[in-house]
């Protein structure tokens, strides 16, 4: 009898450790803009970094399989518009091409927030970046926060934090 209890309770334990649901396309098809950005290679997203983007939209393609990606790089005083199309890998990962090899993650955080996560391979060194984005121009303190320990939990110094929504002079 307790063999057949400890079997249900390991069963029920193994349950309640799934893997994190998959974002929706609802969750994630719309227009995104990046309030904050940080990386463990600070460099790669100060001022004139290659990763210093202001995310624009995202698209899920046949039930998210693929994910179209639009974004602004600035150099200088120029915006340039670009959009890259990411394919699934597995899970909630996709993979694609810019400024190197990415593994990107979207992570819903709440109704007004999405956080991007990426780790970007540029032939030498993997940089890890997240972006957090929002529907408008800020996020609520409790975002903020959640935002924090996405950060902490992926060994990305909150101190390397770059303030997005200030330094976005693009068009929307």
């Amino acid at each position: 009898m307790k063999a057949v209890f400890l079997t249900l309770l390991l069963g029920l334990v193994c349950a309640a450790q799934e893997a994190p649901a998959q974002p929706e396309s609802p969750e994630i098809t719309g227009n995104w803009y990046t309030i904050y950005m940080a990386a463990n290679n600070k460099e790669k997203i100060e001022e004139g970094g290659p990763l210093r983007t202001y995310f624009r939209q995202f698209e899920c393609i046949d039930n998210c399989e693929k994910m179209s990606i639009t974004f602004i790089v600035t150099h200088y005083d120029s915006c340039t518009l670009l959009t890259v199309v990411a394919q699934r890998a597995e899970g909630n990962v996709y993979h694609v091409d810019f400024m190197g090899k990415n593994s990107v993650q979207l992570i819903p955080v709440s109704e007004s927030m999405l956080v991007f996560y990426a780790e970007n391979f540029d032939g030498e060194k993997t940089t890890k970046l997240t972006y957090a984005l929002g529907k408008g121009d800020s996020l609520s303190q409790e975002d903020i926060q959640k935002y924090e320990e996405i950060n902490n939990e992926r060994g990305i110094p909150n101190e390397n934090t770059e303030d997005g929504a200030q330094t976005d002079n693009c068009p929307k």
